[in-house]
């Protein structure tokens, strides 16, 4: 069938009448930038590329599930509610467009949950909704051309119509929808300019006039929506062509795919909400906030289910996903042991820098149903520090990282391996890893490695977190701290203390080093400020310089002997580590 096309305001408005999404479909993941990027291109009468319909039969309309398109987008994200077409004779199916027709959806009958900067994401008050404005005072020819990522019209999401002024007049984009002929848009625009007039703009009258009719047209009059159908009623064919389709920009992930799949061959349940849910109940409802995705879930179904561990349409048969379908619970129920698990260890949402780290204790509680490590038994007491060290030395030397799947199949092979054994299998993976070629000792090369962490590095939080006992990170807002602040590192600094550029360059490169940083509460950190740390340490406890790991020696609290500092609290960090890790840094 040839490609069809349609006008933006046609297609808006049968989304979720006649069109909806499958559930292969991926969530929306556009942001308010690209959605305003999105109009500014229909404005200039840019192309928006093809869109992809599939055309479903009434009497296949109740074998699939299906999804409304949503109108509220967010900064904290949206999920799609699933759609009731029951009864619906006319059914169109949108296989590619979905971002791009959200996005038009939201800009025109739609709004916007937009966060706050600086705000907390639990506050209320952080959360504002906004609708898309257009400001026809704008000249789009007047502004540079710097590219087709440029902006050349006055498109802003706000969250109320702002006060009218020579300088900007602003018109919902919208209301645009509300003209169905072409005279009672003339009387609209007519009565804008009028206004634009009595408020006493003097410009060139034709600049808002051109804005409006641009806005008219490229919505309601250009067929701008270029379409082709599918009318195949074959659901391996359509997937097929939906999993080619979505190899552009906003591409598919593969964990998508695996859900997607999920959802549309599970009959006892929805996979998308089961999964999603899932993710809500790990981030809010254990001990400590968590962080997790849906990317973590998926790979972990493919892990604990022993199925090949790359994503590949081939691995997503109908016999491998009625597998996790079994097993779902017994998945929900390790992953969630092993989530409460590092929780206790302070693991969460600020320093868990790899969560596919945590697959291997998942398997391992797939393996041992009634293990949950959490007693005081002679059982617990020895394999939880096995089981800290593990994930603690993990994450450290990113183990897990990157490409991760030859080493959670190496680590899934030496616990099946070790099936017959009750205890943590940290020999048999630590075995494994090494022959994967990875590092899954903490030995002293990763401990020299943790000593060279900086400020800024990815993975500074969770390094300086592990100096600490479990601590409730997530709970309240922790920061990293300069115990010497970087004010007194200016060159003014050391030119009124006599001090030459040399030590200067030597106290610089130990600055931003870890023996030089600590954790402190946002309300700690505040009073502290930039105060020099000899006066500040005065005020604190013994436990206090005990917790952070301060040496004793008084001496070595002054900035004179800031070098000096540096050693000695390294000195406190290695005996910390080795502490903590035990014989599992040991030798091979």
């Amino acid at each position: 069938m040839a490609y069809q096309n349609a006008s933006i305001a046609e297609t808006i408005d049968a989304l979720n009448v006649t069109h909806f999404l499958p559930a292969i479909q991926r969530e929306f993941v556009w942001d308010q930038e690209r959605i305003v990027m999105l109009f500014d291109s229909v404005l200039r009468g840019y192309p928006i590329s093809s869109f992809l319909y599939w055309h479903l039969k009434h009497e296949n309309a109740n074998t699939w599930e299906f999804y409304e398109f949503i109108e509220r987008g967010s900064d904290r994200g949206a999920r799609n509610e699933v759609a009731n077409v029951s009864g619906r004779r006319d059914l169109t199916i949108v296989l590619d467009g979905q971002q791009r027709l959200t996005s038009l959806l939201i800009g025109l009958r739609g709004q916007y949950e937009f966060k706050k900067r600086y705000g907390r994401r639990d506050n209320p008050d952080t959360w504002q909704i906004r609708h898309l404005y257009l400001d026809v005072l704008k000249n789009p020819a007047q502004l540079p051309d710097d590219g087709e990522e440029g902006m050349r019209y006055g498109l802003r999401f706000m969250k109320r119509t702002p006060p009218q002024s020579t300088q900007n007049f602003w018109l919902e984009v919208g209301q645009i929808l509300r003209f169905d002929t072409e005279e009672a848009f003339e009387v609209f625009r007519a009565q804008t300019l009028d206004e634009i007039r009595a408020i006493g703009f003097d410009g060139d009258i034709r600049v808002p006039e051109k804005n409006i009719d641009r806005l008219y047209r490229s919505i309601l009059v250009d067929k701008a929506v270029a379409h082709y159908v599918e009318t195949d009623q074959d659901y391996d064919r359509v997937l097929d062509i939906f999993v080619r389709a979505n190899q552009g920009a906003v591409r598919l992930s593969k964990s998508d795919l695996l859900l997607s799949m999920m959802t549309a061959r599970w009959s006892h349940k929805n996979a998308r909400s089961e999964v999603y849910d899932f993710v809500d109940r790990l981030n809010t409802d254990m001990p400590l906030p968590n962080g997790l995705d849906k990317d973590f879930i998926m790979k972990s179904c493919l892990v604990l289910c022993d199925l090949p561990i790359a994503y590949q349409v081939r691995n997503f048969n109908r016999k491998n996903l009625a597998l996790i379908a079994e097993k779902w619970e017994s998945i929900k129920s390790a992953v969630e042991r092993t989530v409460r698990l590092v929780n206790r260890f302070g693991i969460s949402r600020d320093n868990l820098t790899s969560a596919n780290a945590l697959i291997p204790v998942a398997y391992y509680f797939m393996q041992h149903p009634r293990r949950k490590l959490q007693g005081s038994s002679r059982f617990d007491s020895e394999n939880v520090p096995q089981v800290h060290a593990w994930v603690l030395t993990s994450l450290l030397n990113n183990l897990f990282g990157g490409q991760s799947d030859r080493a959670l199949t190496a680590a899934r092979q030496a616990m099946r391996s070790a099936a017959g054994e009750d205890a943590f299998p940290v020999d048999a993976l630590v075995a494994a890893l090494e022959s994967a070629g990875r590092r899954p000792r903490f030995d002293d090369v990763a401990l020299e490695d943790f000593l060279g962490t900086e400020y800024g590095d990815w993975d500074c939080f969770l390094a300086l977190s592990v100096l600490y006992d479990a601590t409730n990170w997530g709970h309240a807002p922790y920061e990293q701290d300069h115990i010497f602040p970087r004010k007194m590192f200016s060159k003014k600094a050391f030119e009124e203390r006599g001090w030459s550029e040399e030590r200067r360059q030597r106290y610089l490169y130990l600055r931003d080093c870890i023996g030089n940083l600590q954790l402190l509460t946002e309300a700690e950190n505040r009073l502290k400020s930039g105060e020099d740390f000899s006066s500040w340490i005065e005020t604190r406890s013994d436990e206090f310089c005990r917790i952070h790991l301060i040496p004793e020696d008084d001496g070595l609290l002054s900035f004179e002997r800031f070098e000096g500092f540096i050693a000695a609290r390294e000195e406190l960090i290695r005996k910390r580590l080795r502490s903590l890790f035990g014989t599992y840094a040991g030798e091979k």
